[in-house]
């Protein structure tokens, strides 16, 4: 594949440190920072910002995502 992603995972590794695009099963949406996740998909955003239509909703700063909530995370 592309980029060198090979597994689902890579693609997290490789945007680690950069802006991601999270969307949860609440209809909320996310972006910030990816500092760390797990093999749970559980991730920490660092400089987190609440999303609605494009607009910065709320300023969070760093933010603990559980996994079983995120639908996806797209690099930004």
């Amino acid at each position: 594949m592309a980029n060198g992603i090979e597994r689902p995972l890579d693609l997290l590794n490789e945007s680690k440190g950069k802006e991601v695009m999270v969307q949860l099963k609440n209809d909320k949406q996310f972006s910030g920072i990816l500092k760390a996740f797990d093999i749970h998909i559980n991730i920490v955003l660092d400089a987190a910002k609440e999303m609605h239509d494009g607009e910065v909703k709320k300023n969070l700063g760093p933010t603990f995502l559980r996994g079983d909530t995120i639908i996806f995370i797209s690099p930004a």
